[in-house]
C-alpha cells in the first residue's frame, strides 16, 4: 500500500477548510484516510494551521510521498520535519552512489 500526505477538503462552499492526512494514494480526495495530521483553515489571519510534526516525520519515515501542497504547509509550520526528510534522502543517495563506486571498481578489477 503506497501512502501519500495530502490535504483533505472540509467545511462548506466558498469557505473550505482542510485537513492534512496521511492515506491510500487509491482513495478519494474527501475519501477514507489513516490518520490526521493536522488542519490547514485559509481564512484565518493567524494560527491558521496546526501540523503533528513528529506524526509526519513517521509517516515520512515510513516512506510515505507527500502532495506539493501538504509538503509546503509542512515546511512552513514544522520546518524541522522537512530538513530532517531532506538530509535523510542525502545521505541515501550518497550511500547508494558509493555502494555503485564499489560495484564498479570490483568490475574493473575482474575484468582485468
Amino acid at each position: 500500500m503506497a501512502v501519500k500526505i495530502r490535504l483533505r477538503q472540509q467545511g462548506r462552499t466558498n469557505r473550505q477548510t482542510y485537513r492534512l492526512v496521511a492515506c491510500d494514494t487509491h482513495v478519494k480526495r474527501d475519501g477514507k484516510y489513516l490518520e490526521n495530521l493536522g488542519w490547514y483553515d485559509p481564512f484565518m489571519k493567524e494560527n491558521n494551521a496546526l501540523v503533528h510534526a513528529e506524526r509526519a516525520a513517521y509517516w515520512l519515515n515510513l516512506g510515505a510521498e507527500m502532495s506539493p501542497e501538504a509538503k509546503l504547509l509542512i515546511s512552513r509550520f514544522a520546518p524541522h520535519v522537512i530538513k530532517e526528510w531532506n538530509e535523510k534522502r542525502e545521505a541515501k543517495k550518497v550511500k547508494e552512489a558509493a555502494k555503485r563506486r564499489q560495484q564498479r571498481k570490483k568490475k574493473a578489477a575482474v575484468a582485468k
